[in-house]
């Protein structure tokens, strides 16, 4: 089980497709008049699915599903060229070769995170769901955001189906909640407070290039 943002990629991804996004369509970009109110709801709530959701439609809600999927599909290509550890790559490659079932859990939205999942032979893709409204993209949440504690209820449900010892990989503090539970936990390019909390859990600690 392999994190992504920070974990196979070198940083978030989130904001560089919308970056990418106002890129392609620079009037995308006056959606983010809401940005001050949005960060302010947040000091509020501490809600980071609400951001995340509120950011997202921000920028793309109103788009059609041909246009997410062209932005998709340039984002893709893009992060396996210039965005990808090599150590990740070489990790996915290993479990590969040992038959084991690879899946890519991560609290970044299904915009991409499937297609790149595919892309790199996960066998299973889980991510943070996002709202529709048929064919248009809302971009609110429509479903729990794959964090910290979600993401270890996430992998309880897959043990179900999928009884087995379970490494799993991840890079941030909140990815402890869950790494904390399987039989090889390893956490990569932590922050100091992130290593801390690892060692005192008992969790290795690691660097991939």
């Amino acid at each position: 089980m392999f994190d992504l943002d920070g974990t196979i990629t070198y940083r978030d991804t989130l904001l560089p497709y919308l970056a990418a996004a106002i890129g392609h369509r620079p009037r995308r970009a006056l959606g983010l008049w809401r940005l001050p109110l949005l960060l302010l709801r947040y000091a509020r709530n501490r809600d980071r699915g609400d951001l995340k959701g509120a950011l997202i439609a921000a920028v793309l809600g109103g788009s059609g599903r041909a246009e997410i999927e062209a932005l998709t599909r340039a984002f893709v290509d893009g992060s396996r060229r210039h965005r990808l550890r090599p150590g990740a790559l070489e990790a996915i490659a290993r479990h590969r070769a040992r038959g084991d079932r690879l899946v890519l859990l991560s609290a970044s939205p299904d915009l991409y995170v499937p297609a790149l999942g595919e892309a790199l032979g996960f066998d299973e893709t889980v991510c943070t769901q996002l709202l529709w409204r048929g064919a248009t993209l809302d971009g609110r949440l429509a479903g729990a955001n794959r964090r910290g504690e979600e993401k270890r209820r996430v992998l309880e449900a897959l043990r179900v189906r999928h009884p087995g010892p379970v490494s799993a990989y991840g890079n941030a503090a909140s990815d402890l909640a869950h790494l904390r539970t399987v039989d090889a936990p390893l956490l990569v390019n932590g922050s100091a407070t992130a290593r801390r909390e690892a060692a005192r859990l008992g969790i290795a600690t690691g660097d991939w290039p």
